[in-house]
């Protein structure tokens, strides 16, 4: 696992727990929010896997 697959599974993580409150306290701003951490979450950990493949196609030649 490289810094970016971390950084982005906490970030969605985090996003959800905010949109779950969002939603507890009736706050459609926070649910937002939550849904755009979360978006912003996956996209850094699919950048962190792409790296992580060029690392391991790297190793394989």
């Amino acid at each position: 696992m490289n810094k970016d697959q971390i950084t982005g599974t906490i970030k969605e993580t985090a996003g959800k727990v905010q949109q779950k409150a969002g939603e507890l306290i009736d706050s459609p701003e926070q649910q937002a929010k939550g849904l755009a951490k979360q978006a912003q979450g996956l996209a850094q950990r699919k950048v962190g896997d792409v790296k992580e493949a060029v690392e391991d196609a790297k190793k394989r030649v």
